[in-house]
């Protein structure tokens, strides 16, 4: 019989009824807060030029306590979880506040549903049998073809604890796996060299991936992209139709559009979405939806990091702004309801409003369909790094597998195509959306103000019109 968790406090040896003093000591007055307790195992291991390069294992133990009045934060953390760290935790946030307003927030909803099991992936395979599963990976991607120059490998996993303890002595608890595994392979002819990469990964353990078909099916791909690159030709340039392959495509949303919908950033009008709720923003047809509560995904959460159940939150409807992803405090001051948005890298950070799993849903065009109605134009498969300024919404995306389209037929790869554009002009510039939504592979991580976290993206085939493609051809 599997054996309870502890809880995070038995396991620093802390009186939970001394602890709930001190936190309701550092909140009285404030119109917010909780106390974040966190437990964290994790381990990367590297297998790069048929060796074993790196082998690492971290445990990181603490707490953040955090007191909200009106836009003000106070925040005080410590790897050190004991009452004498508490009580100065305490003192430090209770800076922010002035006199007591009366207008404590009210608690999150409980929920008792589980989008993942409890197992800790780190202890599910021995690390003789991780190494070995590399090993193979790396002897089969060197088979696949004599042009394979380099092959990385790389296992990741994590095992995280979190309880978030409020004032008023409710106590919130989830207990989050993660893993993730990735192959890169580097072919050459000549003086020319080329990569594909193949990831995925969830929530969940090690077992799914490391089967033999799933990794083969990894190098296969990864395999395949680098040589497709290395027989492509240099991308055409201009204002042209794109087509947006379904799955991974979906990070150019995230990026120049999911941003731009997180509740800080229109509660203080840095977004370009500020103050068009309820207008069109993008063309008919086009939804997009945050889902925090897709079972076993890489972005979702059973509760955020502030304990608030996450939630399927519609973003764009038929092309209508129709909300916005909240924290609680940004939910507080914009009058709106906490979304379950409210996430943080760790116990050494504030949350703030972040995106889950953030996806485009589908519509009714054959994807075949999509692509023969473009006469000349950019079919962009995967992408690669991006940028984007929040507050104009233009972004800059590399293209890493993208073909030509020439008289409605997917012809020629293409190598160093970028895309160049506005997310919020460019969302009336879908004409065409295929009815083959899907999510990535379990690989994304977004980044903001300094935090990472693991999300997902997706959404069916797209057409975009008069997209301007920078190449170098």
């Amino acid at each position: 019989m599997t054996q309870p968790i502890p809880s995070l406090l038995d396991r620093a040896g802390l009186d939970p009824s001394q602890v709930a003093r001190l936190v309701s000591r550092g909140l009285e007055g404030a119109d917010d807060g909780e106390l974040f307790l966190e437990y964290r195992q994790s381990e990367m291991l590297v297998f790069d030029n048929s060796r074993l390069k790196q082998a690492t294992y971290n445990t990181a133990h603490g707490f953040g306590l955090r007191a909200v009045k009106d836009e003000a934060v106070g925040y005080a953390h410590s790897s050190d979880v004991s009452e004498e760290a508490l009580a100065r935790a305490a003192d430090a946030v209770r800076a922010v506040k002035g006199g007591y307003c009366g207008s404590a927030a009210l608690a999150p909803a409980r929920s008792n549903v589980r989008l993942y099991g409890e197992g800790n992936p780190l202890a599910g395979l021995a690390f003789e049998d991780k190494v070995k599963l590399l090993e193979a990976i790396d002897a089969y991607a060197r088979a696949k073809d004599p042009r394979v120059r380099q092959v990385t490998a790389n296992l990741a996993a994590s095992w995280q604890v979190v309880e978030i303890l409020r004032a008023s002595g409710e106590a919130y608890r989830d207990i989050r796996p993660m893993v993730r595994v990735n192959v890169s392979v580097v072919v050459g002819d000549g003086t020319r060299q080329e990569s594909g990469v193949h990831g995925s990964g969830g929530r969940e353990l090690y077992d799914r991936f490391v089967t033999s078909e799933a990794w083969q099916f990894a190098v296969d791909d990864a395999v395949r992209q680098a040589l497709v690159n290395l027989e492509a030709v240099p991308a055409p340039a201009g204002e042209m139709d794109v087509v947006l392959a379904c799955g991974w495509p979906g990070v150019m949303l995230h990026e120049a559009v999911g941003h731009g919908l997180e509740g800080d950033f229109n509660r203080k009008k840095t977004s370009a979405f500020a103050g068009l709720m309820g207008e069109q923003v993008a063309a008919k047809g086009v939804t997009v939806v945050d889902d925090g509560t897709l079972a076993g995904r890489r972005g979702s959460l059973s509760i955020d990091d502030e304990g608030t159940p996450t939630h399927r939150t519609v973003l764009i409807e038929d092309g209508v702004l129709v909300g916005y992803m909240q924290d609680r405090q940004n939910a507080r001051l914009m009058n709106m309801a906490a979304t379950g948005n409210g996430r943080r890298e760790s116990y050494g950070h504030v949350p703030m409003p972040r995106m889950t799993n953030t996806m485009m849903l589908a519509g009714d065009r054959d994807p075949a369909e999509i692509i023969a109605s473009v006469k000349r134009g950019l079919y962009a498969v995967s992408f690669g790094g991006g940028q984007v300024d929040i507050t104009s919404g233009k972004y800059v995306f590399q293209c890493t597998e993208a073909y030509q389209i020439e008289d409605g037929r997917v012809t020629a790869p293409v190598r160093g195509a970028m895309l160049i554009g506005n997310g919020p002009t460019d969302l009336n510039r879908i004409t065409m959306i295929g009815n083959d939504p899907a999510l990535d592979l379990g690989v994304g991580t977004c980044g903001k103000q300094g935090q990472s976290v693991p999300v997902g993206v997706g959404q069916p085939t797209l057409r975009m019109d008069r997209i301007t493609v920078g190449g170098t051809g």
